[in-house]
């Protein structure tokens, strides 16, 4: 009897198959757009808190005179040690993570962030807790990752638009989402190795340390047996729920709630730090691309309604010029009827329709110019901002679909 080799060898194709598509099928990477953003604005948050102890905390004449000793733990402030550097790395720190939230040269700002935050970080370990650890992780993967490929002003330098995507291998997006379920399944078996948390007493313990709590809890609540088992039994569910069914679409949003919901409730409780803002950004790595388009979408629209508003009752500006001086018939049309407006430029006698793609692009460099289309833009379209026509010189006659 003699084996088929084709046939032995099906289960490890389909195994490497499985692997390759996980890791490396092209998809749109408007999640990982969504994931700098959330972190960009996590390191300004990060950096302002701590820079009034700025050379208290990692001062030679501070509470850790000089860097540990330990190789490993290399830091920028080893080679100038003093309180000008340690101004300077913090406004670096501080632009580049302005830079690496707008998507302003992305890969540079990440960089810079990741080096500077474990410069810190290495500077005077005492300070951080393990929230800042995981923040030094995010920063080590988001520096490696094309985050600028998405949502970013580099891609608006690319194809004209800022709210559009490239089509790239989203493996910096399952990183980050393994790296969610690695936190809660490690803090799942640390947790049930001890007696606190099997015995149901864990969070009545925490909620006894004054000194760390934000908000008073009431004293019925603390020495209530049953609420103080659920509390903390159900934490550990929800942690378990979170490292496991977290990769079940049809759970995974009933699951992030609860998260959210329990760290939510954590963060108003107890001082922990940025530990709650550090994980709410592995929790992007799960949101769906349908969703980041369609924040997307709605943030363009709301940005491009603010820029209406900003002339004179809501009327359509042209070239800077408004649409009244071009065309009084137009004059005074609301914003939330622009969808619905058509401008032609009379020179060569065909329509130019000043919007002719959706906001949201699926690209991966810069797009061939195509010739505009006659056609009534739809009521989701969210392109450029009307009236950017080559010369001062056109009518424009408004048009209502239907």
């Amino acid at each position: 009897m003699t084996v088929n080799p084709d046939r032995s060898r099906a289960p490890l194709a389909v195994v490497f198959g499985a692997w390759r598509t996980f890791w490396f099928r092209p998809e749109p990477v408007e999640v990982l757009g969504l994931i700098r953003i959330a972190f960009g604005a996590l390191i300004i948050g990060w950096a302002v808190s701590f820079f009034p102890d700025l050379p208290d905390l990692f001062g030679p004449n501070g509470v850790a005179p000089e860097a540990p000793s330990d190789p490993y733990m290399w830091t920028v402030f080893r080679i100038w040690p003093d309180d000008r550097a340690l101004l300077v790395g913090w406004l670096v720190l501080l632009l580049s993570a302005l830079a690496m939230t707008v998507g302003w040269h992305s890969r540079m700002a990440s960089l810079a962030v990741c080096v500077l935050v474990l410069s810190f970080q290495h500077r005077d370990p005492s300070v951080f807790n393990s929230g800042d650890v995981l923040i030094r992780i995010e920063a080590l993967c988001l520096a490696l990752a094309p985050s600028g490929a998405a949502l970013s002003l580099d891609q608006r330098r690319r194809t004209g638009r800022f709210w559009s995507a490239q089509v790239r291998a989203p493996w910096a997006i399952r990183l980050l989402q393994l790296q969610l379920s690695i936190v809660y399944l490690a803090s799942v078996r640390w947790k049930l190795a001890g007696a606190a948390w099997p015995e149901g007493t864990a969070v009545s313990y925490a909620l006894r340390l004054k000194d760390m709590l934000i908000l008073p809890v009431p004293q019925w609540f603390i020495r209530s047996a049953f609420l103080m088992n659920v509390a903390t039994w159900g934490a550990v569910a929800v942690e378990l729920a979170l490292g496991a069914l977290v990769w079940n679409r049809r759970l995974r949003a009933w699951v992030l709630g609860a998260g959210v919901l329990m760290h939510t409730s954590i963060m108003l409780t107890m001082g922990v730090g940025f530990f709650t803002p550090a994980i709410f950004v592995l929790y992007c790595a799960f949101v769906s691309p349908e969703t980041v388009r369609r924040l997307a979408s709605e943030s363009a629209r709301l940005i491009r309604r603010i820029r209406f508003l900003h002339f004179n009752s809501g009327e359509i500006p042209i070239d800077g010029v408004r649409a009244k001086d071009h065309d009084p018939s137009v004059a005074g049309v609301a914003p939330d009827q622009l969808d619905h407006v058509t401008f032609r430029d009379q020179r060569d006698n065909w329509p130019t329709l000043v919007n002719p793609e959706p906001a949201v692009e699926l690209a991966s460099g810069k797009q061939p110019h195509q010739p505009a289309r006659d056609i009534t833009p739809p009521s989701n379209d969210l392109g450029p901002l009307p009236g950017l026509l080559s010369t001062p010189t056109q009518t424009i006659s408004p048009m209502r679909a239907g």
